[in-house]
């Protein structure tokens, strides 16, 4: 498939050591693809499900050891400490790779190596970068031929360049003591062994697309950001486009493909998914930022997704989408997961394996972070712009997080500057996507805490720096948002999903200069009459309330930060420090 001399020899040398008993090339053919499907059904790891109902959709279960990312086990190694920062796990590379390389010593024995020669972003834009990831897994090589392009083209655009990510996952025995997930930016390099699960072993996915990508792009100008990317259109049929950031579980996938409420929709607004979870932003020829999704597919959370509250995921679900960790209804090979219907299967296969009756069963169906990997194509709402290799202008940038008493529904930062302090103060609560405590408050600067390859401090320094390189005229404003404001008794006071539009449309009018807003001690809020609230069964305290703020546990908040930027020590921005001494300042005023 190639002459490739850098990439030959490395595959020579990982094959050497991993010494599997043949090597497959992954050329993106649809025969090849589907001789692969049959072979994992005939192995056992993949289950064929009800090709009528739900046509080229497979099943799959991790082992129980491992069915999520797991944050302790990864690794930025860097020739430095410093250089990966005090929030990344840091091995020395040499360190590293000697104990790698015991571990992947013979691991492919009486396995296939499968070469996987992969494009992150549309082939051949200039916003795009080429990884080749090796694999001994079927469930790795069918899931990367949904999340990024996979093929002969890619080999074609990387010719005889030696400038390619390599990755190398070998599942092992699934061992968690000896599990790593490893990151050498200096070397483009990506090494995953002993897991099965996707977060862990699409190494596109978080481990390319966001730290590997985001130290390519602060050496090359750009940025790589966990971000989805929507367009809203208007009535007129012309279209904005917003990237947002929300940590795990925030409704970032239900807010990329939004159903506009009844009332927008009649007047004629639409929303367009082009990403729900990562953007690579470049500032194009005309000074603006652009937005492109290097990715193919979505890899989303199952459970919680259902008609009411994410149509347009589900309807991507619905073929040539493989499902893992999810239950099985027995009597018809279809899938289920908590919150997609009231209606569990009473013949289930629960996701460990069991068969249970699922109207009885006391446990989990599904696993809470089981997933579907499905190709983005499938979406109802994806846009005419998704495959635009020169990405979509950004107009707006939105932060949010879970906050049930801290953040007001939505404000604006007064400039770049503010903004990116906005983002770096981010906080949310944990959820089930990371391994480890759920329900506590952590802070999760622009929802890269757990992807930024490098660090941190010198990422808000990238961010700043980006900042003065857009044209002031045509620079993205920044908000925040907070969908999960709590009241006195625990409830939440936005109805969220849909009616988010209206919190879209009074930033959209911000950018535009067609709305006001009012100056607060955190930044511009919006006036309460400038929310569309029409049809909306919220009243005028409620809707105040949600605009307001607490300066008491604003400025607890800003303790908690302090306590946090501390661990970066000079090497946080100065920026920084004053934009926190500025809020802090104007709590207290």
């Amino acid at each position: 498939m190639t002459n490739n001399k850098t990439v030959l020899s490395w595959i020579d040398e990982m094959a050497a050591m991993c010494a599997p008993d043949k090597i497959v090339w992954i050329d993106g053919s649809d025969e090849q693809r589907d001789a692969l499907r049959a072979e994992a059904v005939s192995t056992g790891e993949m289950i064929k499900l009800n090709q009528e109902k739900l046509p080229g959709c497979y099943y799959h279960r991790t082992a129980e050891n491992d069915v999520a990312r797991v944050e302790d086990r990864t690794f930025i190694c860097t020739p430095t400490k410093e250089e990966a920062g005090p929030i990344n796990n840091w091995m020395d590379p040499a360190e590293m790779y000697a104990k790698l390389k015991a571990l992947y010593k013979d691991s492919m024995k009486g396995r296939t190596m499968y070469v996987i020669p992969y494009s992150m972003g549309p082939v051949g834009s200039p916003f795009s970068k080429i990884g080749i990831e090796l694999t001994d897994s079927i469930y790795v090589v069918l899931n990367m031929l949904i999340m990024t392009r996979v093929g002969t083209k890619v080999m074609d655009v990387l010719g005889d360049s030696p400038e390619f990510v390599k990755c190398l996952h070998a599942k092992k025995d699934v061992n968690p003591e000896e599990r790593y997930i490893v990151q050498f930016p200096q070397d483009s390099t990506i090494w995953s062994v002993n897991s099965g699960y996707g977060g862990n072993v699409l190494l596109g996915k978080k481990c390319f697309a966001l730290r590997i990508a985001s130290y390519l792009g602060k050496n090359e100008g750009w940025m790589a950001e966990h971000m989805l990317i929507l367009g809203l259109e208007n009535p007129k049929g012309e279209v904005k486009y917003i990237c947002a950031a929300f940590p795990s579980a925030c409704g970032k996938t239900n807010l990329a493909m939004l159903i506009p409420p009844k009332y927008l929709k009649e007047k004629g607004y639409k929303v367009w998914t082009v990403g729900d979870d990562i953007a690579w932003l470049r500032i194009g020829p005309d000074g603006r930022l652009y937005a492109v999704n290097p990715e193919a597919g979505f890899f989303g959370v199952a459970p919680g997704t259902s008609e009411k509250t994410n149509y347009n995921a589900l309807a991507a679900t619905k073929k040539n989408t493989i499902f893992t960790n999810v239950a099985i209804n027995n009597d018809d090979m279809t899938v289920w997961w908590e919150g997609l219907d009231k209606n569990p299967p009473e013949n289930a296969t629960e996701w460990k394996g069991s068969k249970v009756n699922g109207k009885t069963y006391e446990g989990k169906l599904a696993h809470p972070n089981s997933r579907f990997t499905a190709p983005a194509v499938n979406c109802p709402c994806i846009s005419s712009e998704f495959e635009n290799p020169a990405g979509v202008p950004v107009s707006a940038i939105v932060f949010g997080g879970r906050r049930a008493k801290c953040a007001p529904l939505v404000y604006q930062s007064r400039d770049w500057q503010h903004g990116v302090f906005v983002g770096a103060t981010m906080a949310s609560e944990t959820t089930a996507a990371a391994t480890g405590a759920v329900g506590v408050v952590r802070r999760d600067p622009m929802a890269m805490k757990p992807f930024v390859g490098y660090n941190m401090a010198d990422y808000f320094a990238h961010w700043l720096e980006m900042g003065k390189k857009i044209d002031p005229e045509k620079a993205p404003k920044i908000f925040h948002v907070n969908w999960f404001r709590q009241d006195e008794n625990g409830e939440f006071m936005w109805p969220g999903f849909g009616d988010n539009m209206r919190v879209l449309l009074w930033i959209l009018d911000r950018c535009e200069g067609k709305a006001d807003a009012v100056d607060s001690p955190i930044g511009y809020l919006p006036k309460a009459d400038d929310i569309d609230v029409t049809d909306l069964d919220i009243d005028r305290k409620t809707l105040e309330s949600l605009l307001s703020i607490d300066k008491d546990v604003w400025l607890e908040d800003v303790a908690n930060a302090k306590e946090y930027f501390a661990q970066f020590g000079d090497r946080l921005p100065v920026e920084i420090k004053e934009e926190l001494e500025k809020l802090e300042a104007n709590l207290k005023k």
